[in-house]
């Protein structure tokens, strides 16, 4: 297996995942929420986290992925129509791809 269908494997691996917890009830353990502002100021002053991308999933929730430059890290939050905004997943070594994975489509299994 070479090192571009490795890659393209983890891309699609993520992209399953993002779906995953996209479809989960709404099921947020309080500890990990809180007001959207605050989130997010902590992001950028703990992290140097900035928005990356933005989505809207099923019951009017907000999906953001935030990201540093220089550490590497990442963060995918949710925002509740009450304005609450939780932590789903965080980790290291982010990258700022645009990768055309439509050919993938056609890969043999």
């Amino acid at each position: 297996m070479t090192k571009t269908q490795k890659l393209n494997g983890s891309l699609i691996g993520l992209t399953v995942l993002l779906l995953t917890l996209l479809t989960l009830p709404a099921k947020a353990n309080p500890q990990n929420c809180g007001p959207r502002g605050t989130v997010v100021e902590r992001l950028s002053s703990h992290f140097g986290e900035t928005r990356r991308g933005i989505g809207l999933a099923r019951q009017n929730r907000v999906v953001e992925v935030f990201a540093s430059d220089a550490s590497g890290s990442w963060t995918i939050t949710i925002t509740l129509p009450d304005g609450n905004t939780c932590l789903v997943a965080s980790g290291q070594a982010w990258e700022d791809r645009m990768d055309d994975l439509s050919h993938l489509a056609d890969m043999e299994s």
